[in-house]
């Protein structure tokens, strides 16, 4: 092996075991990582510039302005409260209706972004009521990584894989992953009842205090929110659209997001563009140099033999292969620099005589995206959620997740593999 492409496995290494030891903040790892590609040699600036997905960060970009303006306006409180009164106030019944907006609120904001306007929702019910808040949280975290699977917008592995595949659009996304996503859901919800039933029982009186509550006063703005819906609406259009009118999906997201910009005018950019996450931003930089370290060196190309070799490029062993391996590693892994990696691997994998790809990269974004949920640091929105519990005094202990956690996620790999056999490979 050239002397390059050892340096290029070393340093990826070393920046992938300090990703997940989390003693450094991932950012600053992930840029230092790519910083040292290109200072040392292994790729080029220019080459490392190519390689940066630009419509990956622009359509994140996009959303993230579009949601944190939509979010002052008190929507998401609004639907929240409105969900816990239509259930009446009985703890069950609101946290599967919390858990099924996250899903469907996922698919089309993001599940990072979803978590972070109904955590503190959550918090203010599980308050009132005086119930234990980890079976709302666990459910929205397993439901908001379900969720994000379902669409090209709804998980970052997902906006990766759309971005790196152009034949892949939109709708593809809906009519490929929203159909096992669902099942998924329906699969869990029952499951949800059994786990927690018991740990979230209240009084009437609790009860009552929730149907009193008027979800009205949480919309601050109504001039705001019908700007923001008439954007969303356009945005989310637009996605639909987007192949059609020779549009990438970046292009859609950040029209929608300064045409936003436009409507509430200059003093809502500035708060705006603080709430954009640069850290996630510029972890996605480092990823792309640092992934291209290998790329370049041919890493990624040997790798890819060598998974065509063990399943002698049949297409049933392949992709189970990949739902298998991206799930597991997804689950104790952070998702999106695994899926970093698989997709030059997978598109290698094209050269090397596999025709057919699309249950592939099925196979890895379900893997990638369900897989986030069996453990606390499978996922961003995982992480997250961990993070504004405990700063609510009530930490998510690792194992206590794992329980739960691990067992659905290895359920609905398996039925997303009789799915990928029944649908693709038969």
């Amino acid at each position: 092996m050239e002397q390059q492409a050892i340096w290029a496995i070393g340093i990826f290494l070393v920046i992938y075991a300090l990703i997940i030891s989390e003693k450094v903040h991932r950012t600053i790892v992930a840029m230092i990582g790519g910083l040292l590609m290109v200072g040392l040699g292994i790729v080029d600036q220019e080459t490392a510039l190519h390689h940066i997905d630009f419509n990956t960060l622009g359509l994140l970009i996009g959303m993230m302005i579009i949601v944190s303006i939509t979010a002052d306006t008190g929507l998401f409180k609004f639907i929240a409260i409105w969900a816990a009164k239509k259930s009446k106030g009985n703890p069950v019944s609101i946290l599967i209706a919390l858990a099924l907006i996250t899903a469907v609120a996922s698919a089309f904001l993001d599940n990072v972004t979803t978590v972070l306007l109904m955590v503190p929702v959550t918090f203010s019910i599980t308050r009132q009521l005086r119930v234990p808040p980890f079976p709302f949280l666990f459910t929205q975290i397993i439901a908001s990584n379900v969720g994000g699977t379902a669409t090209l917008i709804g998980d970052p592995p997902n906006i990766m894989i759309g971005s790196a595949v152009k034949e892949l659009t939109f709708m593809s996304f809906i009519s490929n992953l929203a159909p096992i996503a669902i099942i998924v859901i329906i699969v869990y919800v029952p499951i949800f009842i059994l786990l927690f039933r018991k740990q979230i029982k209240t009084t009437p009186a609790l009860t009552k205090s929730i149907m009193d509550m008027d979800e009205k006063e949480l919309i601050a703005d109504h001039k705001l929110l019908r700007k923001c819906l008439i954007v969303l609406g356009l945005t989310i259009l637009g996605f639909f659209l987007h192949q059609s009118v020779h549009l990438e999906s970046a292009t859609v997201a950040l029209a929608g997001a300064f045409l936003l910009l436009l409507l509430t005018g200059e003093h809502m950019m500035e708060q705006a563009f603080t709430k954009v996450e640069w850290t996630t931003i510029f972890f996605f930089i480092g990823l792309f140099v640092l992934v291209s370290g290998l790329v370049e060196t041919g890493v990624i190309a040997k790798l890819a033999a060598q998974a065509i070799e063990l399943t002698h490029g049949n297409l049933v062993a392949t992709s189970f292969l990949i739902l298998w391996m991206s799930a597991i590693a997804s689950a104790f892994l952070d998702n999106i620099p695994f899926v970093a990696t698989m997709i030059p691997m997978i598109k290698e994998m094209g050269n090397m005589g596999v025709n057919n790809l699309e249950p592939l990269w099925w196979s890895l974004a379900l893997g990638a995206c369900l897989g986030g949920n069996g453990s606390l640091i499978g996922a961003s929105a995982n992480l997250i959620v961990a993070g504004m519990s405990g700063k609510e005094g009530h930490p998510i202990k690792f194992m206590q997740y794992l329980k739960y956690g691990f067992p659905l996620m290895i359920l609905s790999i398996v039925v997303s593999s009789v799915y990928i056999y029944l649908r693709y490979l038969i």
